[in-house]
Formats: C-alpha cells, sequence, structure tokens
C-alpha cells in the first residue's frame, strides 16, 4: 500500500484527486488532504507518506516553497499543475513526476506504477535543475538534464547529447565523448523533452542535436553526418522542415 497525502488550495482539485485515486489506484490510502502548505508540512511529519501530490500555485506558501521547508525529502513528490507547455518541459528536464490538471486518469495510473515500481525519492540536485530551467527564458534549452536509467539518475550537459535513437521502449543517448547511455525512456519521451530550438526529430528512430550536425548529404534519401562521424537518415516527411530550420542559421 502507498501512503499519501494530498496538498492543494482548491476544495474541488483535492475532491477530485481523492476520486481518481479511489477509483483508479486503489492501492494508495490517502492519509491527509491538506488547503495550503502549512498544513501540508504538519501531516507529512505526522503521517510520513509515500508520496505527496502537491499543487505548485498556492497562495502565501507555494508548492516550492514548502518543499524548501524540509532538509531532505524521504517522500515521492508528484506535481499538480496546469503550467504551460514550456513548464512542463521542466518537469521532464528534471525527470521529476507530475500531472497536468484537469488530471487524466490513465496518466494518474501511470505515475502511480512509477512511483511502485523504482520508489526513488526526488534529489536535491533535481529539484534545483528544475527551478533553474524554470527561470530560464523560454526560447532557451536548459544547460542540463536527468537522464532516468536503470542505475538511477544521470545528469548531464545537454550540449553534449550528440544524438539519441530509438530501441524498442528504452533509449539510446550518444553523447559527444563517445559515450553511450541506455535511458529507460522512450524516444518520444527524450523528444518532448529536449525538442526546440537545438534539438531536432529527424527520423522517427532519431533526435539529433543541430549543433552536433556536420555535414548534410542529399544523395540516397538525404542523411547528416554527425562531429562523430556517424550518419542519421532523415525521413521524407521531415526533410522540409529541417531544411529550412537550417536556413535560418
Amino acid at each position: 500500500m502507498i501512503r499519501c497525502v494530498l496538498i492543494d488550495d482548491e476544495r474541488n482539485a483535492l475532491e477530485m484527486m481523492e476520486w481518481l485515486l479511489k477509483t483508479y489506484c486503489p492501492e494508495v490510502q490517502i492519509v491527509a488532504m491538506c488547503s495550503n502548505g502549512e498544513e501540508g508540512i504538519v501531516a507529512i511529519k505526522t503521517h510520513k507518506p509515500d508520496v505527496i501530490f502537491l499543487d505548485i500555485e498556492m497562495p502565501h506558501m507555494n508548492g516550492f516553497d514548502m518543499l524548501e521547508r524540509f532538509d531532505q525529502l524521504d517522500f515521492d513528490v508528484v506535481f499538480c499543475t496546469a503550467y504551460d507547455q514550456f513548464a512542463l518541459k521542466a518537469f521532464r528536464y528534471s525527470a521529476l513526476n507530475y500531472l497536468l490538471k484537469p488530471v487524466d486518469p490513465e496518466d494518474l495510473k501511470s505515475t502511480v506504477a512509477r512511483i511502485e515500481m523504482k520508489k526513488n525519492k526526488p534529489s536535491k540536485e533535481q529539484m534545483d535543475l528544475l527551478l533553474q530551467t524554470l527561470k530560464q527564458p523560454q526560447r532557451g534549452t536548459p544547460k542540463r538534464i536527468a537522464l532516468t536509467t536503470n542505475d538511477g539518475l544521470l545528469f548531464i550537459p545537454t550540449e553534449d547529447i550528440m544524438y539519441a535513437e530509438a530501441e524498442s521502449n528504452y533509449t539510446i543517448v550518444m553523447l559527444s565523448a563517445g559515450r553511450k547511455v541506455i535511458v529507460s525512456k522512450s524516444l518520444k519521451d527524450i523528444d518532448e523533452a529536449l525538442s526546440g530550438p537545438d534539438f531536432f526529430r529527424i527520423h522517427h528512430s532519431y533526435l539529433v542535436n543541430i549543433n552536433q550536425i556536420k555535414k548534410y548529404v542529399r544523395g540516397d534519401g538525404g542523411y547528416v553526418v554527425m562531429n562523430n562521424d556517424a550518419t542519421v537518415s532523415i525521413s521524407r516527411s521531415k526533410r522540409q522542415e529541417f531544411m529550412e530550420m537550417f536556413e535560418k542559421f
């Protein structure tokens, strides 16, 4: 049984999350429901939950401020947010759990399953990375990303990622130093986190770092040569968009 605390200043949101958990996640036991950060701190210290579902935007003390009151996070955190797409990328960069309001039952079930399987507590480094990313200009690519591996989390500079290749339900991330990292996320997940001005889904099986491309070759259907001399094919459906991107340079 997973013991949890719900923290949200909106009563309707609390009651909806309570209903969703009881309906779709019977393995989760709600031990407290709190309407503000102060109540949440008391409930966490009293009940010592396995996980908290935490609203970010709350008056007087938001979700981040509340977490800063703890020297160490001995519980997992699922952020519940209505943030825009850029802010959601920040959660993906830091590999932290989040649910977008209104909460989708399937997303909730998947999140609970990950918590039950991994039982990882968020690290200070993850929280720092999240806050740093949220503070950056929306068009910029954050300097670092947390990659989920079988051993835990790997924090690396995004500029060191050369390309990512789909491998079943996993992703192989090739770094500029020649190291391969097997990430326990699909390429779709990596794409959602990295796609933007510096990264481009060039093929259904590949995501490339635009800054790591050395050459574009038109023949044989079109492909790019990366700085490590690896070649990556460009799909027909992506070729025009890819060329338009390079015309901006």
